[in-house]
């Protein structure tokens, strides 16, 4: 695509700063939901410092040469949930976190020692575009329904095979296409800054409307209009709770058992997660034009990821992972500035000290990041899409691995082994991957 941006250019500071809260924005929502989900008093804005912490680790291993974000894993969820099932007090509990983000950041390291000494052509036979473009569209599309449902806000009737409109979700649906289409509109017809930053402006309309909403709402005594929770405001968290903290005080607690616990709910989620780190790196490679795992290569992108996980989790206790948000957002806006990234990780840091601001956008309704959302989501989708445009389609071998990986993607082949989670993205990756080696298996054609 044409880049307004490309990695090494250097937009000028303020327009840094601005297109760097885009970046936040866009990253924030899941970012901040893992803590939230897991738990234990799991900080949100250590969360935000953690992931400003991953993500400079990663750009220096980089070289400053990938422009994406990392923040919070869902995939860890599961292993994180394990940390604390499985420990004698919460202390103990926080000091699996760190030990966990250790295994799996080790896991990262052994598979980058293995490419720098193996090289990636065992990768891209295993994983061509037909194979990475459809998995690369799962992404997308199995957070369609995340985008779905936040903009519409309402109970799901499964006899109906709806949801439920109320008056409540008729408002987030407003709200939420007034925030699509300021996007759209500002992304295809603005004009120099403008186009740069449609997810700003879209937000900003979003919220304005669903203020709107909420003081007529709680004016009239109608809880159906009320988008916003301004009481969230009323205790704000000024200084991040960093897990070091707990973890110190319950590191003499951890006995060998327990160590062994961690590592069986924290290593295999890594393989997991080495998958869909691949699949991210061929979508931005095809968006910026540059091979991402030739130059700065993939060894390089993996210890970045590794070792930015384990020091995200030493401060906010989330294994870090490339974000799919933070991709669609280079790809909406055509800005792959390096030096953007780098900026949004040091506003990230610099924000989990600022109680109002972080308090601010965790107000942001869902209504509005669900109208944002079905653009970022389908920009992933998309990508992945245009990497088969060049597959022959008319040869059933090519059409059967695509086809085995969109339907058990979107179907959800998602897998509970013990306690590790497949998720229907790996799991699709996997079956597509054992299908093209079978049917290629005496075809030295490439693809």
């Amino acid at each position: 695509m044409n880049l307004i941006f490309d990695i090494h250019d250097r937009p000028k500071f303020g327009q840094l700063i601005v297109f760097a809260f885009q970046q936040l924005l866009a990253i924030l929502a899941a970012t901040i939901a893992v803590p939230s989900i897991v738990g234990n008093g799991m900080s949100q804005s250590a969360a935000l410092f953690g992931a400003g912490v991953g993500t400079i680790i990663y750009l220096l291993f980089t070289k400053f040469r990938s422009p994406v974000f990392l923040g919070s894993s869902f995939a860890f969820i599961g292993s994180m949930l394990a940390a604390f099932a499985g420990a004698v007090s919460t202390q103990v509990g926080y000091a699996g976190l760190i030990i966990g983000a250790v295994f799996a950041g080790a896991v990262y390291v052994l598979i980058a020692l293995i490419v720098k000494v193996a090289g990636v052509m065992w990768i891209n036979k295993l994983m061509p575009a037909v194979v990475i473009g459809p998995t690369v569209a799962i992404i997308g599309l199995s957070l369609a329904g995340n985008a779905v449902s936040d903009s519409l806000a309402g109970a799901y009737d499964e006899a109906a095979g709806a949801f439920i409109m109320n008056t409540h979700t008729w408002v987030s649906l407003i709200c939420a296409i007034v925030t699509l289409f300021v996007v759209i509109i500002c992304s295809v017809y603005g004009k120099k800054m403008v186009r740069l930053i449609p997810f700003i402006i879209g937000i900003a309309a979003g919220y304005i409307v669903a203020t709107i909403f909420t003081l007529v709402g709680t004016s009239t005594g109608n809880s159906d209009l009320i988008l916003i929770d301004f009481s969230v405001f009323n205790n704000m968290q000024w200084v991040p709770e960093f897990t070091f903290v707990e973890a110190a005080k319950g590191f003499a607690e951890v006995d060998s058992q327990y160590i062994a616990t961690v590592a069986v709910a924290y290593i295999p989620v890594a393989f997991v997660v080495f998958a869909e780190h691949i699949a991210d790196h061929k979508n931005l490679s095809n968006i910026i034009s540059r091979d991402l795992l030739d130059n700065p290569g993939l060894h390089r992108t993996l210890l970045g990821d590794g070792v930015g996980s384990i020091f995200g989790a030493f401060f906010g206790g989330c294994p870090n992972t490339t974000y799919g948000e933070s991709v669609g957002c280079v790809a909406i806006t055509g800005n792959a500035s390096v030096v953007t990234i780098l900026a949004t990780a040091i506003l990230s840091m610099i924000a989990s000290f600022i109680g109002p601001f972080v308090t601010f956008l965790s107000s942001i309704p869902g209504c509005v990041m669900g109208g944002v959302c079905i653009t970022l989501y389908g920009f992933i989708a998309v990508s992945g899409l245009k990497m088969i445009q060049f597959v022959d389609l008319n040869e059933n071998r090519n059409l059967f691995v695509v086809s085995v990986i969109l339907i058990a993607g979107i179907g959800g082949m998602a897998l509970q082994i013990g306690q590790v989670t497949l998720t229907e993205i790996a799991c699709a990756l996997i079956l597509g991957i054992i299908v093209n080696l079978i049917l290629s298996r005496n075809d030295k054609k490439k693809f």
